[in-house]
C-alpha cells in the first residue's frame, strides 16, 4: 500500500514562532512541524537530505509520517491498529513498526517501507516482537527485540545482509551507529541502580554514559561522524534533549572521558526532547507546551561573521 499524501498543508515555522537556545556556544533555531489533524505528533528520524519521519496522534490512532520537500505523507501498515515510522535511510527507505488489531499494547512487529511503497518484513528471528529504529546506506537495521514486555526480554538488534546479531545488555535498544557499525548507540537500564543510562558500543566494548548531573538517559541516534542525541531527565522530573559531541572512550576502564554535551530545550516547554540526528547536525525531536506534544526540526545557527 502506497502511504497517503495529507491534505492541508505544513508549517516548518517560518510563519510561526522561532525558538532558539545556546548551549556550550552552539544555538539551534527550533522549527514546529505542523501536521493536520494531528492532536500530538513526535518526529524521530532524518536523513542527509532532511527527509523527516516521525508518528502523530489523530485522536483516535498512532500512525506514521514522512515528509520529503514539504510533501507530507502518512503512514499506515495494512490493516493494522498502530503504526509508527522511526528511521529513515539515504534512498527514502523508512523503518517502523506496527501491531494488529486484537493484539496486546506489548506487541509491536517491525517493516521496512521501500521508496516504491512496498512494506516487507522487519522481524528479528526467534521473537515475538521487533521494533526497528534506524536502518544505515548498506541496509543493516538496527532497534530492539523482546517477547511479553519491554524490560526482561528486551535487547539491542543488528540485522543486515550477513545475519542477525544481539547485545546481553538488561531492557537495551541500538537507535543508531556510524555507516561502518564502528560505533553503535543505544539505551539500557542498569540492573544495580535500574535507572536509565546511554551508551556507546565501539570496538565490540559497551561503554555506559550519562548526562552530567540526569538521574536517566537515553541515547536515541547517532550520526555518521559519531555524534549523540537523546533525552535526560533532571532530579526535578524535567526533560530534555542533548547532543553529544567529540565523545572520547576509555574503553579498557569502560568510561566516557571527553565529549561536549549541550543541552537542547525548547524555550518555554514542559518536556524537549530529541530523537534524531543527520550529517549536517540537523536534530528532530518534540516538545510539550500546554499539555500538547508537537514535533520540531532544530537547525544549528550559522556562526558570526568575525
Amino acid at each position: 500500500m502506497v502511504p497517503k499524501r495529507l491534505a492541508g498543508c505544513i508549517l516548518l515555522g517560518l510563519a510561526l514562532a522561532r525558538w532558539s537556545v545556546a548551549a556550550d556556544e552552539r544555538p539551534y533555531v527550533f522549527f514546529p512541524l505542523e501536521i493536520p489533524g494531528a492532536v500530538g505528533a513526535t518526529a524521530t528520524g532524518i536523513n542527509a537530505r532532511g527527509d523527516v519521519v516521525g508518528n502523530y496522534f489523530d485522536g483516535t490512532r498512532v500512525h506514521g509520517f514522512a515528509l520529503r520537500e514539504g510533501v507530507l505523507t502518512t503512514i499506515d501498515y495494512p490493516g493494522a491498529a498502530f503504526t509508527d515510522a522511526r528511521g529513515i535511510g539515504p534512498r527514502g527507505e523508512i523503518v517502523g513498526s506496527y501491531r494488529l488489531p486484537g493484539e496486546p499494547g506489548v506487541n509491536q512487529h517491525g517493516y521496512l517501507l521501500t521508496p516504491d511503497g512496498e512494506f516487507l518484513p522487519a522481524d528479528y528471528p526467534g521473537h515475538t516482537n521487533t521494533i526497528p529504529q534506524r536502518i544505515l546506506p548498506d541496509g543493516t537495521i538496527l532497534g530492539c527485540r523482546h517477547d511479553w514486555d519491554f524490560m526482561a526480554t528486551m535487547r539491542g538488534v543488528v540485522m543486515g545482509r550477513h545475519g542477525s546479531d544481539e547485545i546481553d545488555a538488561f531492557a537495551s535498544m541500538h537507535n543508531g551507529a556510524t555507516p561502518d557499525l564502528g560505533r553503535i548507540a543505544g539505551l539500557f537500564t542498569d540492573m544495580m541502580t535500574g535507572a536509565g543510562r546511554g551508551y556507546i558500543i565501539a570496538d565490540g566494548t559497551f561503554v555506559p554514559f550519562d548526562v552530567p548531573g540526569s538521574i536517566q538517559t537515553a541515547a536515541w541516534d547517532m550520526s555518521p561522524a559519531g555524534a549523540v542525541v537523546g533525552n535526560f531527565r533532571l532530579p526535578g522530573g524535567a526533560v530534555r534533549g542533548f547532543l553529544l559531541e567529540g565523545a572520547e572512550l576509555d574503553l579498557a576502564a569502560q568510561e566516557l572521558t571527553g565529549g561536549r554535551f549541550t543541552t537542547l530545550h525548547v524555550p518555554g516547554s514542559s518536556i524537549t526532547t530529541a530523537f534524531g540526528i543527520n550529517a549536517r547536525g540537523d536534530v528532530v525531536g518534540s516538545f510539550v507546551s500546554g499539555g500538547v506534544s508537537r514535533a520540531y526540526i532544530a537547525t544549528r545557527r550559522a556562526a558570526p561573521a568575525r
